[in-house]
């Protein structure tokens, strides 16, 4: 796996397509990694003539961990408290354009999921010249009354980490029959592989928490929104119970001239 350093970190990324292709980023959610695209989706995008770059964020995947700061305290933060937070969207968005220097990329299409949505947001808003477009998935603007969390889901993001590899595989299964797609239900083996896949390849938990902890700790990014010019498409599931459908159609009122598409049966993931 290459890895090119940017802005303090090394961050591991892949490319998939024709080089002289037109580069499309892809940029993956809270604890998630480049693998958690799915492959065939990938494919598809590069049998249409992109360049396909997937990296993993930092604090996840084979990217730098930054152990050193340790656990944050998410009950302050969620009571305004962001003192424990060690980075903030637009660091994600600096790392990301610093990936962009290191491939030689001047501009892309920037197409982000969950927290990768916000952090396509965030470059946008902070490299608008790098953006050649922006598709927000399963997303939202940072704004704290819309996009909330069903009970049930929210609970997710508070279980303990698991101690070993049959628990952690077990809890990502779980998590994913939460907030997955209940019109477009994914097979039980098919779960239990990639859960399995994704921790053999890394498992960082404290990572994870330090990444919600910078959602929590950036503020909302509805005003700056208004100031993109690209061309913009936000797609949201209409039965996502992590980020609630209504932070979807807030980022594309946000965003002047943006497309919004919202699937019906489509929860928290790419069925």
């Amino acid at each position: 796996m290459p890895t090119a350093r940017t802005n303090g970190i090394e961050m591991a990324y892949e490319t998939t397509g024709d080089p002289s292709g037109r580069p499309l980023l892809l940029i993956m959610g809270l604890g998630a990694q480049l693998v958690d695209w799915p492959l065939p989706f990938v494919e598809l995008l590069a049998e249409r003539g992109f360049q396909v770059i997937r990296f993993d964020n930092r604090d996840s995947g084979l990217s730098t961990a930054l152990d050193d700061w340790g656990v944050p305290d998410i009950p302050a933060l969620l009571r305004g408290d962001r003192s424990s937070a060690p980075y903030v969207m637009g660091d994600f968005a600096a790392d990301t354009a610093g990936l962009l220097d290191a491939l030689g990329v001047d501009r892309v299409h920037v197409v982000g999921a969950s927290l990768g949505g916000m952090i396509a947001q965030q470059l946008t808003i902070d490299h608008p010249q790098r953006v050649a477009s922006l598709c927000s998935i399963m997303s939202m603007t940072g704004d704290r009354t819309v996009g909330r969390a069903t009970p049930q889901a929210a609970a997710m993001l508070g279980r303990p980490a698991a101690t070993d590899r049959e628990r952690a595989i077990a809890g990502a299964v779980a998590v994913s029959r939460v907030i997955g797609s209940p019109g477009f239900p994914a097979a039980e083996q098919e779960l239990l592989r990639r859960a399995a896949a994704k921790y053999d390849r890394s498992y960082r938990p404290q990572g994870t928490m330090r990444q919600y902890a910078a959602i929590l700790a950036s503020p909302d990014r509805t005003t700056e929104l208004g100031g993109i010019t690209v061309p913009a498409l936000v797609i949201h599931g209409e039965d996502d119970p992590l980020i609630g459908v209504d932070g979807g159609r807030a980022t594309a009122a946000a965003i002047p001239g943006a497309k919004l598409l919202t699937i019906a049966g489509m929860g928290h993931d790419l069925p």
